[in-house]
């Protein structure tokens, strides 16, 4: 077994939803789910089939945003994993939405931040080990820092 470092393209103000499902289906649903959930959301869905004709799936309503996803879900090159790219939403917006497509079977990642995804490559193929979102922690947040959260959280509207 070999393990790969694969860097996620992610475009400024886009985030990345990682995560693996298991049937060519999905790409559909997983659309559906996200233009259920933010109708105004921009998108690119790469799905890497991983039998059959073993190609990589596409959907979404934003030209570039599918075809970076396609680059990274290609990059990644593991069976079953997709990649969505969004903008004008935010991961929570959707992933409920996408947890509960059937096919779905474990989110990764859901982030604006850098991501790495650790690969594991086998005779048989490959495989996401894991994934690297971000940075490691620089501290503990003062008073001012919570204040500042808070303060976020409400210029996003999700707290009053």
């Amino acid at each position: 077994m070999e393990l790969k470092i694969v860097k996620m393209d992610i475009p400024e103000g886009a985030n990345i939803i990682i995560g693996q499902t298991h049937f060519i289906k999905s790409v559909e649903d997983i659309y559906e789910a996200m233009v259920g959930s933010v109708p105004n959301a921009r998108f690119g869905i790469a799905f890497c089939e991983a039998s059959a004709a073993c190609l990589v799936r596409k959907e979404g309503n934003d030209k570039e945003l599918i075809e970076i996803a396609v680059r990274n879900a290609s990059s990644i090159a593991s069976g079953h994993t997709f990649v969505i790219l969004m903008k004008d939403a935010f991961p929570i917006n959707v992933l409920n939405a996408i947890k509960n497509c059937q096919e779905v079977c474990s989110i990764f990642c859901a982030t604006a931040n850098p991501v790495e995804v650790v690969i594991a490559e086998t005779k048989l193929g490959r495989g996401v080990m894991g994934v690297i979102d971000g940075f490691v922690p620089k501290g503990t947040e003062d008073e001012k820092d919570i204040r500042d959260r808070k303060a976020l959280l409400r210029k996003f509207g999700y707290k009053r």
